[in-house]
């Protein structure tokens, strides 16, 4: 079952597509061909094949005339499983021969181990043929420690603390990360930051919490998400010890994802989300909103 992570960091690609063609040149220094447009298309690959295939996101890049110049299927992983190793090469065939165009494999993987795994060559049979997913791991991702670079390239400040930021240089990643999210709008600020603390083990999350603590102080107009976060979050809850703290976070957040998907919620489904006290059903609410048409998709 995807985590509300999982899902935000495929939320950042589906609402910049343009980061995966820009990271590809960047990080992995492909030549990728020239463009026009960058589109988010369907993510289900069951058209040519007798079992569902669903991948966490397809991309298309098409030039000038709309012609198709390459896909690229991006995965987040952050743990071994054995099955993608099957499963990707099937995600590219079918949109390659879908599509008729070149189709790459984009693996979002923060943990050096799983992405380690995740970058192996995958053997198609007597070493006649393979397929090489392209991994964005600790390995790839550069430690952005300085301001200004954060603030040009946002997401991928946020990609670096999500990599880095338990590392020896993890405070000052995680420092250039959070004035890069004080440049964003209070919703997606609140977002990063909750990917990016959720990947922080616990001596990192007081040096980080200490950090937000002074900067609210420092500069309350720059950081107006923090106060947020941290009055209705898991920092309230983590902080004062209460768990209505996080419970109210988690029902802040569901409540976010639902209206940012366009799904509007009757009176007694708004209040069954806020009589809702239980931590794990309020996950599984927020995991069911990606790819949810209706309020009872995700409250099932």
């Amino acid at each position: 079952m995807p985590t509300l992570e999982h899902n935000a960091l495929v939320e950042m690609f589906r609402e910049r597509p343009e980061l995966a063609p820009h990271l590809l040149a960047t990080l992995f220094h492909v030549e990728v061909p020239p463009h026009a447009s960058v589109a988010v298309v369907e993510s289900s690959l069951d058209q040519l094949i007798p079992v569902e295939f669903r991948a966490d996101l397809v991309l298309e890049l098409r030039d000038a005339n709309g012609k198709l110049a390459l896909a690229i299927v991006l995965e987040v992983q952050r743990d071994v499983d054995p099955d993608k190793k099957f499963s990707w090469p099937t995600y590219v065939t079918v949109v390659r021969a879908k599509k008729r165009c070149g189709t790459v494999v984009l693996v979002i993987a923060p943990d050096a181990g799983v992405a380690a795994w995740a970058a192996e060559n995958i053997d198609l049979g007597l070493g006649l043929g393979h397929v090489e997913p392209l991994v964005l791991g600790p390995a790839v991702v550069p430690e952005i420690t300085d301001p200004a670079d954060a603030e040009k390239d946002t997401e991928l400040a946020v990609l670096s603390a999500v990599a880095h930021g338990n590392g020896p240089n993890g405070l000052t990643v995680l420092k250039a990360a959070l004035l890069a999210l004080g440049r964003l709008d209070q919703e997606h600020a609140m977002v990063y930051f909750q990917v990016i603390w959720s990947g922080l083990r616990e001596p990192m999350r007081r040096a980080l919490e200490a950090l937000v603590m002074e900067r609210q102080i420092e500069d309350e107009v720059r950081f107006p998400f923090v106060r947020e976060l941290m009055d209705r979050s898991e920092l309230k809850g983590l902080r004062e010890g209460k768990l209505e703290g996080i419970r109210e976070g988690k029902r802040d957040t569901l409540l976010r994802l639902l209206a940012r998907a366009g799904i509007v919620l009757t009176e007694s489904e708004r209040a069954r989300i806020q009589a809702c006290t239980d931590i794990a059903t309020l996950d599984r609410w927020s995991d069911n909103v990606l790819g949810a048409k209706t309020a009872t998709d995700v409250l099932s």
